[in-house]
């Protein structure tokens, strides 16, 4: 639910003015040299980039799974889901261990980030709708644009961008697609 919808599920306040509402925390980072964040309620940890398992005939976007402390959590390169090529493991390459809600069960995912900046709190009056057109992912996959010191921030509908139900669809929609290039 956006923070929009939160505000008017919970109705007017006292002297029916608009609720006060607390910013929201995001974990931000790079990918491809935007800066992209999530909210940090559905982030578990971070960790540094390790050896990944390759797993046979998986979607392209999913890079291999790893061990996490005895699950076996699957990694998606977020670059190859944005229609991106793979960028390179460096020293600041990491993983962001993250748990998301699928009807009654929980289901972990780790994604590959460039690196990762900082947890910024950013006001529902400062998150605008994402653009009908002109940005290189889809628009399902973006929650919102937040505003933080005078530049822009991709919210990620970290729901959307990590369903692992129908990635092999996905990727073969995108194998007949042109590439976005910026």
């Amino acid at each position: 639910m956006n923070a929009l919808a939160q505000a008017a599920a919970r109705g007017p306040t006292e002297a029916g003015r608009a609720p006060v509402q607390d910013p929201t925390q995001y974990l931000t980072f790079m990918l491809s040299g935007e800066v992209y964040a999530i909210g940090i309620l559905s982030i578990k940890e971070i960790i540094e980039y390790g050896r990944l398992t390759s797993v046979p005939m998986m979607p392209a976007t999913i890079r291999g799974v790893i061990n996490l402390r005895g699950a076996v959590v699957p990694v998606m390169d977020l670059a190859v889901r944005f229609g991106k090529p793979a960028n390179e493991v460096s020293k600041r390459t990491c993983i962001v261990i993250v748990e998301l809600a699928n009807g009654d069960e929980k289901q972990v995912v780790g994604i590959v980030v460039d690196s990762v900046n900082a947890v910024q709190e950013i006001a529902a009056a400062d998150i605008e709708p994402p653009p009908g057109f002109g940005t290189a992912i889809s628009n399902d996959f973006v929650f919102g644009m937040g505003k933080v010191n005078g530049k822009f921030v991709i919210l990620l509908n970290t729901q959307q961008v990590l369903a692992i139900d129908g990635l092999a669809a996905a990727d073969a929609t995108d194998a007949t697609r042109p590439l976005a290039t910026h």
